[in-house]
């Protein structure tokens, strides 16, 4: 059985680090790379999108709509074996700097082949419909 990290809360950071490098530079083929093959994205107001594929168009299509910038604060993390579950909080922000969104998130990560990804994203916008 392989060794766990003793501290999942600095690897789930580095790897949200990645995730928001990445879409900030428009790279959202990394994005979609953090998440299993099978990872389901669960955004407030949208249907709910599984694989990749789909979640790296999710993601694509939210920068044409004018999100260049993605701010995620992790809150707290559980292990639980090859799973853990992160809360935090995020902001979508314009080319400008303004804030186009912002709200709570719970990302359920899978342990595959010794590299944490997501499996399942649930986004929670505080903003009022």
């Amino acid at each position: 059985m392989e060794a766990l990290s003793t501290d999942i809360t600095d690897e789930i950071k580095s790897l949200n680090s990645k995730f928001v490098s990445s879409f900030n530079q428009g790279d959202v083929g990394s994005v979609a790379e953090l998440y299993t093959k099978t990872a389901l994205l669960l955004p407030a107001g949208s249907e709910t999108l599984k694989g990749r594929e789909a979640i790296g168009q999710y993601w694509q299509n939210a920068r044409e709509m004018g999100v260049t910038e993605m701010v995620l604060d992790t809150i707290e993390v559980e292990q639980l074996e090859l799973t853990a579950i992160e809360l935090g909080t995020y902001t979508l922000k314009a080319e400008n700097g303004q804030s186009l969104d912002h709200g709570k998130y719970m990302a359920v990560w899978k342990r595959e082949n010794s590299t944490w990804k997501m499996q399942k994203d649930i986004w929670n916008s505080d903003s009022q419909a």
